[in-house]
């Protein structure tokens, strides 16, 4: 089975192909050039993995939380080629990606989510599924979920900026932080992979992002950035 795989929710840009549990990746820090670069990135992949999009058999992607633009430009994409090769697609929370790539059991994940806030979930894995045990939020990081005993790893850029109020809260739990991890397109792929082998696969159509807070204003390069990514996906 392959399972080409897309995450642009963040200042990173990565692609990755999963073929029967061996995965393809390529990860760049590109800024807010993710509509310039992410479809050749894609081809890259494809070329070095020696197929083409019609040989994949689903696509995953990262549906957020994450950057407004960023998860946008990554459904966008993903409705295109799902589209055009009539593939179904499995969207990915990116915090659960966090949780995928760290390798451990139980998982505090927290990204940035700027104005003072962090988008934040909670998750155990049991065999080889995830179990939600907080669901992706928008939060205060001294309000961050509550969550049961000890032993949890804590992901993220949220440990990043707010490493001292978040460590504070969760006292005696966490038995390590990796601040620096950011959603990639591995574990998307890994995790999308299971969705589509499971026929929990969908259409294109549905191929929606994940936002946690409503967004009223544009910045001006949020506005150039969404006008690429439409033109990006014009025939």
């Amino acid at each position: 089975m392959k399972v080409l795989a897309l995450e642009t929710s963040t200042e990173y840009c990565s692609v990755a192909l999963w073929q029967d549990g061996i995965v393809l990746e390529h990860c760049e820090r590109v800024g807010q050039k993710h509509s310039e670069l992410l479809v050749p990135m894609l081809d890259a992949v494809l070329q070095q993995a020696g197929c083409g999009i019609r040989d994949v058999e689903g696509i995953a992607y990262g549906t957020g939380p994450g950057s407004f633009t960023g998860v946008r430009i990554a459904c966008g994409v993903t409705q295109g080629l799902a589209f055009g090769a009539s593939l179904p697609v499995a969207g990915v929370c990116t915090l659960q990606a966090l949780a995928e790539a760290s390798g451990r059991q139980r998982v505090i994940a927290a990204l940035d989510a700027r104005m003072g806030e962090i988008y934040c979930a909670a998750y155990e894995k049991c065999g080889n599924e995830w179990a939600v045990v907080c669901a992706p939020c928008l939060c205060k990081p001294e309000e961050a979920p509550v969550v049961p005993g000890a032993g949890w790893f804590g992901a993220g850029s949220g440990f990043a900026v707010f490493g001292t109020v978040l460590l504070t809260r969760y006292t005696g739990q966490l038995s390590g932080v990796d601040a620096a991890a950011v959603p990639q397109a591995a574990a998307i792929a890994s995790l999308g992979a299971v969705q589509l082998a499971a026929g929990r696969g969908v259409d294109a159509a549905e191929a929606l992002p994940l936002y946690l807070r409503d967004k009223v204003a544009l910045k001006t390069a949020e506005r150039e950035q969404l006008a690429a990514e439409k033109s990006l996906l014009k025939p």
